[in-house]
């Protein structure tokens, strides 16, 4: 194929000199048929595309290559198999060919088959729908390094964002993320778009028909708002607050953080979305900024009187030593409980434990493992009948006494 300085020198010998085809023939070497190609068709530059790729190893193999391309197709995209994973499947079926030839296929039947997807926009009306997501984001806790969990939502109309953090991302802290989002919105929507978080989806049935989990439904019914949840693999229908996700990252998590505990996090979280939505324009009203349109559409949101109580129940039996073990850690109760089935209401924050309607225990959450964490008060009754507990009991090892008793536990060891 000629290249664009050999095709430069023909048309100014032709165009400019004057030589006819056959001294251009014979000074350059060329054939005739190529030098007349070049004049008549006014090229400047060829283009060389090879109309059919001869694969003689790959073509016993090509059936089966494309069925395995077509049935990736109907995944969603990070479970697809990559190019040399597919090279690896033809070669246990004997193709002795080269992953270049696999991977060339496969990357011209993929552009042949998706091309450019289009996507409609989609406009909400003031307090219609909210939408929320989860991040994971490395930050340093406590002089640690840890993984949290980011709850994000974001109102559809405004567009204003806000963030929560948590340890886990199980179904307690998803109810108190909607509790505390609330708040900070100052009500709900009339709708709530989500993926199918197993937390939430017990169950995907055809088309939008979702099975929700009963709890996070009393959560909806309490403040008023319709779940709803995207087909799976179409982000695109809540692809606000997807990109959100990325601009959080990128600006507050774009390097590594430092806070003490989870409360400064979540305080310093909900003053960087405040700051945000006062800074950022609206795309639908470019002359007022998130912010001020929020404020307009919190006179459409739904409002509730009481907030909702974000825990998640389940059963447990008290051990002969007043403790009852959850999510790896052991909490004490009411000695008089011990060898009974009690209700164990987890929130974010905190643990309660509940006989009947009696409230026999209430501990702030750990979310280490293999803690045990004493109030010496629970064992009051035993240490009555065992005074002798007193100096080597594990729940009064680090308790401040009354001086009275203080003195009576030195009197004994």
């Amino acid at each position: 194929m000629l290249i664009v300085e050999t095709i430069a020198k023909i048309r100014r010998a032709y165009h400019r000199d004057k030589k006819s085809i056959r001294q251009i023939c014979r000074e350059m070497n060329l054939a005739r048929n190529t030098v007349r190609k070049i004049i008549r068709s006014d090229v400047t530059e060829l283009h060389y595309e090879r109309k059919i790729q001869p694969r003689p190893k790959l073509e016993p193999y090509k059936d089966q290559l494309i069925e395995a391309l077509e049935e990736d197709q109907k995944k969603p995209p990070k479970q697809r198999r990559t190019a040399l994973l597919l090279f690896e499947m033809l070669q246990r079926e004997g193709f002795e060919g080269g992953y270049d030839t696999v991977r060339r296929f496969v990357k011209k039947w993929r552009e042949q088959d998706t091309g450019t997807r289009a996507f409609i926009p989609l406009v909400f009306a003031p307090g219609e729908a909210f939408q929320f997501d989860w991040s994971y984001e490395q930050i340093e806790l406590g002089g640690s390094n840890v993984k949290i969990k980011l709850a994000h939502f974001r109102l559809s109309h405004s567009r204003a964002p806000f963030c929560v953090a948590y340890m886990r991302e199980t179904l307690e802290m998803v109810l108190d993320a909607h509790v505390q989002a609330f708040l900070f919105y100052g009500g709900s929507c009339r709708k709530g778009i989500y993926d199918n978080l197993k937390t939430v989806v017990s169950k995907v049935l055809m088309g939008k028909e979702r099975v929700f989990n009963r709890r996070f439904q009393t959560l909806a019914s309490h403040y008023l708002f319709e779940p709803v949840a995207c087909t799976p693999a179409a982000g695109w229908e809540k692809g606000q607050v997807e990109r959100q996700v990325g601009v959080i990252r990128q600006k507050l998590f774009g390097k590594r953080r430092k806070f003490a505990d989870l409360d400064e996090l979540n305080q310093w979280l909900r003053d960087e979305c405040k700051a945000l939505a006062a800074r950022q324009k609206h795309p639908d009203y470019p002359n007022q900024t998130v912010a001020e349109v929020v404020e307009q559409e919190r006179e459409s949101l739904v409002q509730t009187r009481v907030a909702f109580d974000a825990y998640q129940e389940s059963t447990a039996r008290v051990t002969p030593t007043s403790l009852v073990s959850f999510d790896r850690n052991r909490y004490s109760v009411e000695a008089r409980c011990a060898g009974k089935i009690i209700t164990v209401r987890a929130y974010a924050d905190r643990i309660s434990f509940h006989y009947g309607s009696k409230l026999i225990g209430l501990h702030r959450r750990q979310y280490g493992r293999d803690r045990t964490i004493y109030t010496p008060w629970h064992y009051l009754d035993v240490l009555k009948q065992k005074p002798g507990a007193l100096r080597n009991g594990a729940p009064f090892r680090d308790w401040e006494l009354p001086q009275a008793l203080q003195k009576a536990r030195e009197r004994q060891g």
